[in-house]
């Protein structure tokens, strides 16, 4: 499968994962996002970003209380828990989050 940016085809697997991590833009997570119905914000963009940062650091993407202490770290504490992420990606961080920020398919998730 592929997803088609700027007249390019990037190569996904059957649930929109980028085969290339480096292949990843901010125009990828916008086409996604499009094709999930979802308007990215600033918020969408910070947890992003979060993700990726993280990913640069580690070369996994993070368990979902790291991330939320993360989110909580930049956007305060009160949206540093579980509902907030999934308020913004309703099919939750370990899918339509790491979608959108290029990442591999999470350990665990099927």
């Amino acid at each position: 499968m592929s997803i088609e940016i700027g007249g390019k085809a990037l190569e996904t697997d059957e649930q929109r994962y980028l085969e290339s991590i480096s292949e990843w833009e901010p125009t990828v997570a916008e086409t996604i996002a499009k094709l999930d119905a979802i308007e990215l914000t600033d918020e969408h963009w910070t947890i992003i970003n979060i993700l990726r940062d993280y990913y640069d650091e580690y070369q996994v993407a993070p368990a979902v209380q790291v991330l939320n202490r993360n989110i909580g770290k930049k956007l305060g504490r009160d949206k540093g828990n579980s509902k907030f992420v999934y308020d913004l990606f309703p099919e939750g961080p370990a899918v339509q989050a790491c979608q959108y920020a290029g990442l591999p398919k999470p350990t665990g998730c099927v």
